[in-house]
């Protein structure tokens, strides 16, 4: 019923930027916290930037300052913009979503497949 698509990453020279798009589709009646995650290998994902419907942000220490998260509300998109990046933001980051279905009471939380980011020279 919902899709949850991310793109944007890729490998970039430390120092460079990237900018990572989550796309929420299907029979959506409205998004609230939308939410970007991240998991290196051997180590527990953990949370990076979330947005809330009214457009207040909040940033993991390790990125505040470099990272900027926004939504679009008539596109169901949420960005995170990297700059800055270093060595250790390499990962796999995740878009993660709460979404009241059309028709159905409450909401559900979803998860996007990941996309690589991965900062190296």
């Amino acid at each position: 019923q919902v899709q949850i698509v991310e793109s944007g990453g890729g490998l970039v020279q430390p120092g460079g930027s990237l900018r990572l798009s989550c796309e929420a589709s299907g029979s959506i009646f409205d998004i609230y916290a939308m939410d970007w995650f991240r998991q290196a290998p051997g180590m527990d994902r953990e949370f990076v930037a979330g947005v809330t419907t009214g457009g207040r942000t909040n940033y993991a220490d390790s990125v505040k300052g470099r990272f900027t998260i926004s939504r679009d509300d008539a596109k169901n998109t949420v960005y995170l913009q990297m700059n800055s990046l270093k060595p250790e933001d390499t990962a796999v980051y995740f878009c993660n979503v709460d979404i009241a279905l059309i028709g159905r009471y409450g909401t559900n939380n979803y998860w996007g497949q990941g996309t690589q980011v991965t900062v190296s020279s």
